[in-house]
């Protein structure tokens, strides 16, 4: 039991959880994952999106293929120069940089019945730092706890 106080574990314990606490709550940059391509099949009926939610990283490019499927519908992204429209059997394509992070709102932007301003959805944009600092968090605790368990052979003369 006394393996317990011994004062380098001590030290190896202490500086772990301070560098993994360090390591989630500071606010300094890491290198997030390359940017990617998306391309996004959207449909448009009345009153919804289909999917309603995108999620992407800052810096992807994102082509979306809007098809309506009853009557007229827009496209249009708070935040960003996006705004097509498609018809039935006539659809859309918008392609763009997601350059700035946050959550953005669309919308319809054409008036397709009494429900329209209910036709909204959310794309989010966001740095890929969870994962990043997560992967930190996860390596400094495996080093951490294999310095604490390390046990140091005694070489004993005969």
């Amino acid at each position: 039991m006394t393996w317990l106080f011994d004062r380098r574990r001590s030290i190896i314990a202490t500086a772990t959880i301070l560098i993994v606490i360090v390591a989630m709550l500071m606010p300094f940059p890491m290198a997030a994952s390359a940017p990617q391509i998306h391309t996004i099949e959207m449909s448009a009926r009345t009153f919804a999106f289909e999917p309603s939610t995108l999620t992407v990283q800052k810096g992807d490019t994102v082509t979306i293929h809007l098809e309506s499927l009853d009557a007229q519908h827009g496209l249009f992204i708070d935040g960003y120069d996006v705004d097509i429209h498609a018809e039935p059997g006539k659809s859309a394509l918008v392609t763009f940089i997601t350059d700035k992070e946050g959550k953005f709102k669309f919308r319809c932007s054409v008036t397709c019945g009494a429900l329209h301003p209910f036709m909204i959805g959310e794309l989010t944009v966001a740095p890929d730092f969870p994962f990043a600092r997560a992967v930190v968090a996860t390596m400094v605790a495996s080093l951490g706890a294999t310095g604490f368990f390390w046990k140091k052979e005694i070489k004993r003369e005969t």
